[in-house]
């Protein structure tokens, strides 16, 4: 008789956990009558009170980038000069990307932002893996490390270009100073004078801002990377250079990605830098394309051509960054 009510207790529990189990795998709700119906329109109202938080940054959102994208579009095919209000603010179709294109300052501008963004990016990449790999080891003092590597970045940049400028400056800045006291060539050097030294000012300034956000980039990337691959390589004789090139890299090819779309761009648009410290001087020597379209709105008032620089700047951008994920698609 206990042997057959055990039986029984066991089979009574066993439907139980039938029933339980058919219960979760029709997501029934018991509590609102085992309807099917009743759960999705709960979750359908879930979804519309995740809507409604979501709403406000999203309006936000499309307030600072949609206008003004919509606003420079209309402008770029309209003639806009605040300057010259009996030229009317008609359609001109292209009309100003016809002259954005024929004028010669746009061409050398735009050389400017290339030879700019391809030296100051690779600069930053390598210096930045460095550090990267650097603070990725273990050692006494690397969370202090880490945090003073991001100091740079934290300052703005209007700031750090100003630090700069007053650094070089050859009255009172104290790197013509240090070059004199150590004997070193270059101390009676006007940086601001000649066309190479104002790039080299620009560049080091830059550099010295971004590369800590490059190398926490970087190093994000290689925190994920096992040290299981790096200890089977190393018992298989690969060397330190063999295992960087065949497993490092190939493995922090996401990482390098982000830092590169992320710096390119920064780079292609650069601006402030380049009005604090050289004001596109000497001459237009240091202009870049951001610095074009600042003088086309702000000084010329000329918001139609101003807007179809931005727009050309902005196709650029877009095709850059889809340049990037396609070199840096993985292989299937």
């Amino acid at each position: 008789m206990r042997l057959q009510g055990s039986e029984d207790t066991n089979s009574d529990e066993g439907r139980s956990l039938g029933d339980a189990a058919e219960t979760i795998r029709t997501k029934q709700l018991p509590g609102a009558g085992g309807s099917t119906r009743s759960l999705r329109r709960w979750a359908s109202t879930d979804r519309h009170i995740g809507y409604l938080f979501v709403a406000p940054a999203v309006v936000a959102l499309l307030a600072v980038t949609a206008f003004p994208l919509i606003y420079n579009i209309w402008n770029s095919f309209h003639t806009v000069q605040l300057a010259n209000p009996s030229a009317g603010h008609g359609f001109s179709g292209l009309q100003n990307y016809k002259e954005l294109f024929n004028e010669p300052g746009f061409t050398i501008d735009f050389v400017h932002t290339l030879f700019f963004t391809v030296v100051s990016v690779a600069i930053e990449i390598v210096i930045g893996l460095g550090i990267a790999i650097v603070i990725s080891k273990a050692f006494r003092g690397r969370g202090l490390v880490r945090a003073a590597i991001l100091v740079p970045w934290a300052v703005p940049t209007v700031v750090s270009a100003m630090l700069w400028k007053t650094m070089v400056d050859p009255q009172s800045g104290f790197v013509n100073y240090l070059l004199k006291t150590f004997h070193l060539p270059g101390s009676g050097i006007t940086w601001s004078a000649e066309t190479w030294t104002s790039w080299a000012v620009i560049i080091v300034s830059d550099a010295w801002k971004t590369i800590p956000l490059v190398a926490i980039i970087l190093l994000a990337g290689l925190q994920v990377i096992p040290a299981d691959v790096y200890e089977a390589a190393q018992v298989d004789g690969a060397g330190a250079w063999r295992r960087f090139r065949s497993i490092t890299l190939p493995l922090l090819k996401p990482a390098l990605m982000v830092a590169l779309i992320f710096r390119t761009l920064g780079a292609f648009l650069v601006f402030d830098v380049v009005y604090i410290l050289t004001g596109g001087g000497p001459g237009s020597s240091t202009e870049t394309l951001g610095y074009l379209d600042w003088k086309a709105f702000l000084v010329d008032t000329d918001f139609g051509y101003g807007g179809a620089i931005s727009i050309s700047l902005i196709v650029v951008s877009l095709i850059i960054a889809f340049g990037y994920t396609r070199l840096f698609k993985p292989s299937t």
